[in-house]
């Protein structure tokens, strides 16, 4: 960054977006200037999202002016807010599969020839954009046949045909391996230093300080102010984003209070040589009342194939079951519910929650499937369920009648929660429950997950972020090429035992 700033390429003043009763937004500023890489920071719900939506036009902004290269603007949609160089790339990956690398990178743009397509200009102009990315992969080859982290690259290469001004990348690095997020930042460095503007929007706090020059923090809807990186302490910065001290990230640092087991206790699930041929191979696992299960591994050991089985998502085809010492064939999920076993699933979008129903109808979904159909929960009773999650898990906005869409993510994961949690299961099954949420709603969680265990539920718990496990695990299970290698008791256990077992240099 240069001593002398240059005007902003875009200026939000003063923007609100209500959704009434609810304000989304009220009155809130921006300023992205070119050559900067500007994070947005704020809790799930803070309105990141609703930001972006009113700079790109999917919101009406009911006050306040969008300014783009000096013009205020009100843009149509997402098409128009391109068609004048802002450019948005989100979290899941808006592309086309089953088509080329080459046709979702021009699409929109294809070069034509004689009314139809210039099949080799294309791909020559998509390999030069590739070539910008550091990306040396065939334009012609199906966008399917790639991982998920170069399609996340394909789709900013698709973001930056034409004159692109303003680039906005929504949790770009969610599910990218630490090797492929240097690539993005090398990528977005690139792009920062040719004058592009960049919105970073991010929950990994490491990452925004390695790659932003300047953020803004939003909080409850509001502006709390714009910053310099370099001057805000990440102490700082977690308490305007969640205005309130460090003091609730650290009452969930040792959330996972050590008690005895009683002597000769049954497992509440005991699984034998339980495995599926080509998921995962045979293993066994105990899991206790009061008890948290951490699953450790990388990506793809095994950890949600597991799962899977532990709650009839997918069916064993070795081993047996156990629950509370009688012999049981966990068939399906239904049969995994009948005996108090809940599974919140990490694909949040596609198996968990339904964004087209409400938070009332979202948190009932299990306990009236449960009832039948034809035999509808009295009002009362949902209306009593509903309004005690709502405010056990901090859901906002605290409205029974919200469409989930509206919600942000940290409150639509709460949601999950509170349908399966409304089942008072004797097993809870979480894989990825924090994943891209904010600091603050990743704290209530693991605080919950704490407390669910010492009133006595047992809880397995699934996290790409192993420090998380380490914290809520009473014992972990290592996971390395979809077998169980190891079995240790959480308490004591440090990140490099748990690193050097998944690595392959510990006991198994």
């Amino acid at each position: 960054m240069t001593q002398q700033t240059p005007p902003p390429v875009v200026e939000l003043t003063g923007v609100t977006v209500e959704f009434p009763p609810v304000k989304a937004l009220d009155g809130v500023d921006l300023h992205l200037r070119p050559g900067e890489i500007h994070a947005l920071m704020g809790e799930n719900g803070a309105g990141k999202s609703t930001l972006i939506k009113a700079l790109t036009g999917v919101h009406t902004p009911t006050e306040g002016t969008v300014v783009v290269d000096g013009v205020e603007r009100r843009f149509s949609g997402p098409a128009d807010a391109r068609a004048h160089g802002v450019s948005t790339v989100y979290q899941e990956v808006n592309l086309c599969e089953n088509l080329t690398v080459a046709e979702n990178i021009m699409l929109g743009a294809e070069p034509r020839v004689l009314g139809g397509l210039h099949w080799r200009a294309m791909r020559r102009q998509a390999a030069t954009h590739l070539r910008r990315m550091g990306l040396d992969i065939d334009p012609a080859s199906s966008l399917g046949s790639h991982s998920l982290a170069v399609q996340q690259l394909v789709a900013i290469c698709r973001a930056t045909v034409g004159d692109c001004k303003v680039l906005i990348l929504d949790e770009p690095t969610s599910s990218l391996d630490t090797d492929e997020v240097e690539h993005l930042f090398t990528v977005m460095r690139s792009l920062r230093d040719d004058g592009v503007a960049i919105l970073f929007v991010s929950h990994f706090l490491d990452q925004v300080y390695e790659v932003s020059d300047r953020m803004t923090v939003l909080r409850n809807g509001r502006l709390v102010g714009e910053y310099v990186t370099a001057d805000l302490p990440a102490a700082e910065l977690v308490q305007h984003m969640i205005g309130r001290s460090m003091d609730v990230l650290e009452a969930a640092e040792e959330v996972a209070e050590r008690t005895e087991r009683p002597a000769g206790a049954t497992p509440l699930l005991q699984v034998l040589g339980l495995g599926r041929k080509g998921s995962i191979q045979p293993f066994d696992l105990d899991l206790y009342e009061g008890e948290v299960v951490g699953l450790a591994g990388l990506l793809g050991s095994g950890r949600t194939e597991l799962a899977r089985l532990l709650t009839g998502a997918d069916r064993a085809d070795t081993g047996q079951a156990r629950v509370a010492g009688r012999p049981t064939r966990l068939r399906n999920p239904r049969t995994a519910m009948g005996h108090g076993i809940a599974y919140t699933s990490e694909d949040r979008k596609g198996e968990g929650v339904v964004d087209g129903l409400t938070v009332r109808e979202n948190i009932v979904l299990a306990l009236q499937a449960e009832r039948g159909w034809m035999r509808p929960l009295p009002r009362r009773q949902v209306d009593e369920i509903v309004a005690r999650y709502i405010e056990q898990l901090g859901i906002r906005p605290a409205d029974p009648e919200a469409l989930l869409r509206n919600l942000s993510g940290g409150n639509q994961q709460k949601v999950l929660l509170a349908r399966w949690l409304a089942t008072a299961p004797r097993l809870l099954v979480l894989d990825e429950p924090t994943r891209g949420i904010d600091v603050g709603a990743k704290a209530e969680i693991q605080k919950l997950v704490a407390d669910l265990a010492a009133g006595g539920m047992s809880v397995v718990f699934i996290s790409a972020e192993l420090e998380e496990v380490l914290r809520l695990s009473h014992r972990i299970a290592v996971l390395r090429d979809r077998r169980k290698v190891a079995e240790i008791d959480g308490e004591g256990a440090s990140t490099a035992q748990v690193v050097d077992l998944i690595a392959g240099g510990g006991a198994a």
